[in-house]
């Protein structure tokens, strides 16, 4: 039975550019979605992955004011870095874009005026933090202290981390500057507010419909409406931002919060603004049966499962959320990635000594899905040489230089209808169809360490089976097992496709030739000709690992 194609919109998190990417970054939403977006792809889904980075903001105004530039060189700057490393990433986004394009601007101002027409806004005078060191009024995520909740002395003025509920920073304790450390005072300023409380029961009844979520972002985003929704402001006293479509208020700009979840719809826009069909976006938000998936991190879950689809309630006629994939944090070697502590591997530094793909696979087989991981040196070292080399690359390699040297470059003769044969085909099937299975559900350590077990298993069938010492008392024999060992490699370069991109990509031109991949078993055929094959993966010394990334002391 041939599955009817789906619409699939993969919504990547849009990451703030004030610096460059680290790998916490890409462990929780870049790879994720990625080996989400290929599999679809290799299935025949019409995938469309956006994302961008996120230009606007405080933060990037004060880097500016500290360097004496214009934030728009600082964001510039840092976008031109992210789009690089991720391309260096081989992630497969259909557009990366920014939130600095006048597509993304002029449809945030219209959906700002059309929930202004609905009486969806109101203007209201609130309490904000002002620096008096800094002369300006401090944004959420600039001041810090105690959440209300207790336990956590270092609540965002947006959310507390530890308990996950959002905040207003007139609701932390002992607040202070994140920028100096100065003790804000506040001031009356009149801001637009979205009227959330009058969307809670229709959010809270889609959230409790919702089957497949992880608990935990189910769990936050009903923790988060039980508190009873509260409205909030979608405007700022900035400089550097998106203007406020209504006379009056040029002094403010729309808040980066309601601007940004917005950017998965206006980069959708923009995917096709240029193509015969420019109106093929509607085919992702506005088709009932079309999916999407948003892949963030955890402190992001409110945005996403709450903020983003009252806005959509509000315009009416889009697609809500069909699942929020929130990943819990990557730490480094046992502490928070900090960008002001230079507490991080920074991905570009990683890119120029190390391949993507084994990377890519240590990430994910750490991915932080259920609970915080831990990246480390010796951890990425032993990831690359005992999984990658000595299980997956060990195999693969075995067999096809034991092959091409012994049987002129062709394929070995091997009986397809063979019990052994069948029943090696049986479990190559099996494998595709699990590891696809648990791609699908987003439960990609799993799908990862599956993909793992059938090169395992083509390990121990080498061992059992020692072909090598049968090629001179029996070829035919040891071509046998050497023929049905690269059945299990041809589903392994398929399955590899989306975690390992570069790799797949080097063995499927040995083994497929011009045979395309389309996430199903390709059986090999005796007598093909195949490319003389070359390590997929290089041994890493742990010692001159450690000592490159300062993790060794010079003394």
């Amino acid at each position: 039975m041939v599955n009817k194609q789906k619409n699939i919109l993969v919504c990547v998190a849009w990451p703030y550019v004030n610096g460059p990417p680290h790998l916490g970054h890409i462990a929780g939403m870049s790879i994720p979605a990625d080996i989400f977006a290929r599999y679809n792809r290799l299935i025949g889904n019409n995938v469309a992955m956006v994302s961008g980075s996120d230009m606007h903001g405080t933060p990037v105004t004060l880097l500016a004011n500290d360097l004496g530039v214009s934030p728009e060189e600082i964001s510039s700057k840092y976008h031109d870095i992210w789009s690089k490393s991720l391309k260096d990433m081989n992630f497969q986004y259909d557009l990366y874009t920014n939130t600095h394009t006048d597509n993304h601007m002029e449809i945030v101002k219209d959906i700002f005026s059309d929930l202004l027409a609905k009486e969806l806004l109101e203007i209201r005078e609130q309490l904000m933090p002002y620096s008096i060191t800094e002369n300006i009024f401090l944004s959420d995520r600039l001041v810090e202290g105690e959440c209300p909740c207790g336990d956590n002395e270092k609540a965002r003025g947006d959310q507390c981390e530890q308990c996950g509920k959002t905040l207003d920073p007139s609701d932390l304790k002992n607040i202070r500057s994140k920028r100096d450390g100065s003790i804000p005072e506040f001031r009356k300023t009149s801001h637009y507010f979205l009227k959330l409380s009058q969307m809670e029961s229709k959010i809270k009844k889609w959230i409790n419909s919702r089957e497949g979520w992880r608990q935990n972002v189910k769990n936050q985003s009903l923790s988060f409406i039980n508190e009873g929704l509260r409205d909030r402001a979608i405007t700022r006293d900035l400089s550097w931002g998106i203007d406020i479509p209504v006379e009056g208020w040029d002094d403010k700009k729309i808040y980066v919060w309601f601007e940004a979840v917005l950017g998965y719809l206006t980069a959708t826009v923009e995917l096709f603004s240029k193509t015969e069909n420019p109106d093929q976006w509607k085919d992702f938000w506005e088709k009932e049966d079309s999916e999407s998936y948003y892949f963030q991190g955890k402190d992001n879950i409110p945005f996403h499962t709450i903020i983003l689809p009252a806005i959509l309630l509000g315009i009416g006629g889009k697609n809500l959320p069909t699942d929020v994939v929130a990943n819990e944090y990557l730490n480094f070697a046992g502490r928070e990635f900090s960008k002001s502590s230079n507490w991080a591997v920074w991905l570009p530094d990683f890119l120029e000594k190390y391949s993507p793909d084994s990377l890519r696979y240590y990430l994910t087989s750490i991915m932080p899905e259920t609970s915080d991981s831990d990246f480390t040196w010796e951890g990425y070292v032993a990831s690359n040489n005992n999984e990658l080399v000595a299980t997956l690359g060990n195999f693969i390699h075995r067999v096809l230089t034991m092959s091409h040297r012994n049987f002129d470059g062709e394929v070995p003769y091997f009986d397809t209808n063979s019990s052994s044969t069948k029943e090696i085909i049986e479990k190559s099937e099996k494998a595709l169809e699990e590891v696809g299975e648990s791609i699908s559900k987003r439960k990609f350590r799993e799908s990862l360490n599956k993909l793992m077990n059938l090169a395992r298993f083509g390990n121990q069938y080498l061992d059992k089976h020692e072909p090598w010492k049968k090629i001179k008392e029996d070829k035919k024999s040891a071509g046998e097992v050497l023929g049905q060992s690269m059945i299990i490699i041809s589903a392994i370069s398929s399955m590899l496709e989306p975690f390992l991109p570069n790799s797949a990509e080097k063995l499927q031109k040995v083994i497929f030739n011009d045979k395309k991949n389309n996430w199903n078993l390709i059986l090999p055929i005796s007598g093909d000709k195949f490319d003389k094959p070359t390590p997929l993966f290089e041994k890493l010394e742990e010692e001159k690992v450690l000592e490159e990334n300062g993790m060794i002391s010079d003394e």
